[in-house]
């Protein structure tokens, strides 16, 4: 875990920075319709948009708590196709990797 500890603090205010940005955006989608059609038409229309901006975050948060319990149970590292190291570059320049640059 120590060999990874920076990158997992890289991970935690990542994940901290996600989770805030969903919650303005679900906040955002709570809010309710004007009155009148043509500013609904609208809202609506803009609401799609933070629906789907909001499904992306919901996938990285994902991917970032997922990266952080493999730091934890010792797997983070590891490609999970061929089971060879992750080279410690691809790791910083992406946390959240799953496989090794030979096998992405």
């Amino acid at each position: 875990m120590n060999e990874y500890a920076g990158i997992a603090e890289q991970l935690r205010l990542r994940l901290a920075n996600l989770l805030e940005r969903a919650e303005v955006i679900e906040d955002d989608l709570r809010h309710p319709l004007d009155a009148d059609w043509s500013e609904q038409a609208v809202d609506l229309a803009d609401d799609e948009a933070l629906a789907g901006v909001d499904d992306v975050l919901r996938a990285e948060i994902q991917q970032v708590r997922l990266a952080l319990l493999r730091i934890e149970n010792g797997t983070y590292g590891t490609c999970a196709v061929c089971g060879e190291p992750i080279g410690l570059a691809r790791l910083q320049a992406l946390p959240i990797a799953t496989r090794c640059i030979k096998c992405a």
